[in-house]
């Protein structure tokens, strides 16, 4: 004989296919958020938004147009006990004229540590014709203590940018880094370096080589 009702069983199974349902949901909902970051990043490199440069397939722009553009570079550090900063503060080339830019970074630390660099460039209308052929930015960098390294940017900037109404007259563009530990180095970064500390570099002076 049965001690239960038709009534309550189906409501115990549908309490059940509820919970299974949340789960789901929650359980996508946390795979979605983990995606979003990523997701957003090649968004931006795909389109330029937010002022986030573009990597260019090709060395060349195909045709140099008889105008000069000025880029400012500009760096800075989050986090990571580096000295960071560009070589060169300013560099003035015709637009579609491939050029290469350096900066230069130094562990002050006394362990070893991995940094990554996000970048973008002002005015942020400019990033999608902003085109990097190479640039340390798309791999982390890891530097044992005192060590100092040179970090080259090839990049040019897309003649198209004259057709865009609101960038036909610009004649100075900012490209800036930010330079942040890499995850399993964060307890590291957060320590007190051993000497010096990174700055900000944003004004127009040649540092030197």
């Amino acid at each position: 004989m049965s001690t239960g009702t038709p009534g309550k069983t189906a409501g115990k199974n549908s309490n059940r296919v509820v919970a299974a349902v949340c789960l789901a949901f929650f359980t996508g909902m946390i795979g979605m958020a983990y995606a979003a970051v990523p997701l957003y990043k090649m968004f931006c490199q795909a389109t330029g938004y937010g002022g986030t440069t573009q990597r260019a397939e090709k060395q060349y722009a195909g045709r140099v147009l008889d105008r000069e553009i000025t880029v400012r570079f500009d760096a800075n550090i989050a986090g990571v006990p580096w000295e960071f900063q560009p070589v060169q503060r300013s560099m003035t080339m015709k637009i579609g004229e491939t050029v290469q830019a350096h900066y230069k970074a130094t562990n002050k630390f006394d362990q070893p540590v991995t940094g990554r660099a996000t970048f973008n460039v002002q005015p942020e209308l400019a990033g999608p014709y902003f085109n990097k052929v190479e640039c340390f930015c798309f791999t982390d960098t890891s530097l044992k203590p005192g060590e100092t390294l040179d970090m080259p940017v090839l990049f040019y900037v897309d003649p198209d940018i004259v057709n865009v109404p609101e960038l036909k007259d610009v004649k100075t563009i900012t490209l800036s880094y930010t330079m942040f530990p890499v995850e399993k180095n964060k307890p590291v970064a957060s320590s007190e370096p051993t000497k010096g500390n990174g700055k900000t570099v944003s004004d127009t002076e040649n540092l030197g080589g």
